[in-house]
């Protein structure tokens, strides 16, 4: 039978002591696989290599110390987002502030206590872990966009685009940097319900007819079923926008005919930024619209399809709109 592979956390351990590295071996071998460097520059090319997940440094080493290492890890792409936790007996407050100024996420002093040492590494692993989640959920929310663009003929740069629109328009409403960073991720899923209507329906070259747009009003809902409930975080965030980014000011729009503030926030952002984008770029059924036209029909949209108060705030972030179009041009 084939053997499973080692799944334990891989730690590196820095000294130019051996027998301090026998001391952290001891405490830590059972639970983790250990990297072993007596120096600074053995250190980086492990790191590189072998991407540990946590890092336990020493400071007082000869040529290049634990300080220099830190920085040049942090320097480094590959490695930077490492964490170090220095392991020294420098135990003055000055040594400590150096020690993150450096980089590092914390400061264990020698002689080591091996319940601290389990412990400190134990919480740090356990943020490496939430950060590696969050990742991952990005990365399936950016993975479904692709999905819906697609099915849509999309193309993924609209999506982009109309992401950094949405979360320049949250900046400009008083939104936190998190909440609108939040929504810059979240906003590439608005249509990720297309993926459930029939390509007749999706790809029709002229008009549909009234069950057809019935059927293509369901793309909301279908997209909130598509990503699900969620308590809190982006994917909350996506399918509140999938559901209700279609909704009007004065409640003509669907599936929910909401009016007004009963919008949540982010779809009524998301819902200037993906217009906008849709009239400014060509499609196979019409040529992009000039600049002004677009900022012009938005305007004259304001109290009908428009939030009035976010559509005040669109025009004057005009040169960062055609900032964002020029980077991601078509």
């Amino acid at each position: 039978m084939t053997q499973a592979p080692d799944q334990r956390p891989r730690l590196l351990l820095v000294d130019d002591e051996p027998t301090n590295l026998q001391v952290l071996r001891h405490v830590l071998q059972a639970d983790y696989r250990l990297l072993f460097a007596t120096d600074g520059a053995r250190a980086l090319q492990v790191a590189r290599e072998q991407q540990p997940q946590l890092i336990l440094l020493d400071i007082m080493m000869p040529g290049m110390d634990g300080y220099a290492v830190c920085r040049a890890l942090k320097a480094d792409t590959a490695t930077a987002g490492i964490p170090v936790i220095f392991v020294t007996a420098l135990n003055d407050s000055q040594d400590e502030t150096a020690g993150f100024d450096a980089g590092a996420v914390d400061y264990i002093t020698k002689p080591v206590s091996p319940p601290v040492v389990r412990a400190r590494v134990r919480n740090h692993l356990s943020l490496v872990r939430v950060d590696e989640l969050r990742e991952t959920r990005l990365q399936i929310v950016q993975r479904l966009g692709r999905a819906a663009e697609y099915k849509d003929n999309e193309t993924g740069l609209h999506v982009i685009r109309m992401s950094h629109f949405s979360q320049l328009l949250a900046l400009a409403a008083g939104c936190s940097p998190a909440w609108a960073e939040d929504l810059l991720n979240a906003a590439p899923m608005h249509d990720v319900g297309k993926i459930g209507i029939p390509d007749a329906v999706l790809r029709k070259p002229g008009p549909l007819d009234a069950d057809e747009w019935d059927t293509m009003r369901r793309h909301p809902e279908i997209g909130a079923e598509i990503i699900g409930e969620h308590p809190s975080g982006v994917l909350q965030l996506a399918r509140e926008i999938a559901l209700a980014h279609h909704e009007k000011w004065d409640g003509s729009g669907y599936p929910r005919g909401l009016a007004g503030e009963a919008i949540p926030l982010s779809a009524r952002i998301v819902a200037i930024a993906d217009v906008f984008d849709a009239l400014t770029t060509r499609r196979p059924y019409k040529e992009p619209w000039p600049v002004q036209d677009a900022l012009d029909h938005i305007a004259a949209q304001a109290g009908k399809h428009f939030d009035p108060a976010l559509v005040a705030l669109f025009a004057p972030l005009l040169p960062q709109l055609l900032e964002i179009r020029a980077r991601w041009a078509e």
